[in-house]
């Protein structure tokens, strides 16, 4: 009798070891802090949807998920264009990243930075919150990462400190800072201008010396960066392409967590994202767009195109557009397309 009731306590014993074992060792896996990875910090929509979305997941998993923002790409010493690989090899744990700064691993993340491709905020909802965005999804979780959620970091637009840009021929032998990417290269190339890449910390201090004349940003980067200050005195709003961002995570980081908490994350990044994209687009949705009159008051020319006027920048990049389509995928570049066509 002793015996069986031994036994049975035993049996007991090993059963609520073995349901609460995997549990606490979830628990203990974690780790006191996760690294997420920004090229701008919180003075930047950029950052601020990072920031956002460190705060929302520290408060809805009571502290067991610790975010810490590393700005600059302080991980990998400055260089935005390796934050993908450091991603995938576990380098960085977490990321807003840049569509432009990870094309080169991914080439559909391309598709954003097709000149003149979306000619209105409608026009990248439609791509971004459709199939073509879960395509892109779907694209960068067999790549290696797992993305959750889409920001903006805006439409960039074109300054330099020489002249008023209205016309491909106002670009001809200006030497104009770009990120890390080809089309970028070909892009500026096809315009006349002459395309220097650089991280963007090495690139405010170039537009100080003079060494580079201007570069392409979202509004509200040149005025958080106060561009103004290192002669950047002419803008020119040609609206030549979008800057979407993505909200991911390591694959292995991501599958060390409860599915509750991955759940937990996910919501956090949705809503992190769509507070993030109203930050980036405010100031420039309104009719009379009053962050370009900040602008303005500082000193700055800044050039409204007509639409004739931006369809000579349209016709001068065409044959770029028609190169990387294919380089993208054809049928991907298509789905967008039509996406935009169909767009309210």
């Amino acid at each position: 009798m002793k015996l069986r009731t031994f036994l049975t306590s035993a049996v007991a014993a090993a059963a609520a070891l073995a349901f609460t074992a995997p549990a606490a060792l979830a628990q203990t896996a974690y780790k006191s802090e996760y690294r997420m990875s920004l090229v701008l910090g919180t003075a930047f929509p950029w950052g601020k949807g990072g920031e956002l979305w460190a705060n929302k997941v520290r408060e809805r998993t009571n502290g067991r998920i610790n975010i810490k923002l590393y700005p600059g790409v302080s991980l990998i010493q400055g260089d935005q264009t390796r934050e993908f690989s450091a991603l995938r090899q576990g380098v960085i744990d977490m990321a807003v990243g840049s569509t432009i700064n990870w094309s080169p691993q991914v080439k559909q993340l391309n598709l954003f930075s097709l000149p003149f491709l979306f000619p209105d905020y409608a026009a990248v909802d439609a791509v971004t919150q459709g199939d073509v965005g879960k395509q892109i999804f779907a694209t960068l979780d067999k790549a290696g990462v797992v993305p959750l959620a889409w920001g903006e970091n805006g439409y960039r637009e074109i300054s330099n400190s020489k002249v008023a840009i209205k016309s491909p021929a106002d670009l001809k032998g200006l030497k104009i800072r770009v990120v890390g990417s080809p089309l970028f290269l070909d892009t500026f190339t096809a315009l006349g201008a002459n395309p220097t890449q650089m991280s963007w910390a090495d690139a405010q201090p170039a537009f100080a010396s003079g060494a580079v004349d201007g570069q392409e940003n979202p509004i509200a980067v040149y005025q958080a960066a106060k561009l103004h200050t290192v002669a950047q005195k002419h803008i020119t709003m040609w609206g030549y392409v979008n800057d979407p961002l993505v909200f991911v995570v390591n694959k292995d980081i991501w599958n060390s967590w409860t599915p509750a908490d991955r759940e937990i994350v996910k919501q956090a990044a949705l809503d992190a994202g769509k507070e993030e994209i109203a930050i980036a687009r405010k100031g420039m949705v309104e009719a009379d767009k009053p962050l370009l009159k900040e602008i303005a008051a500082n000193g700055v020319t800044v050039t409204q195109l007509s639409a004739a006027e931006r369809e000579a920048f349209v016709k001068a990049t065409r044959p770029v557009y028609d190169k990387w389509k294919n380089q993208i995928g054809a049928d991907l570049v298509t789905a967008a397309e039509k996406a935009i066509a169909a767009r309210k």
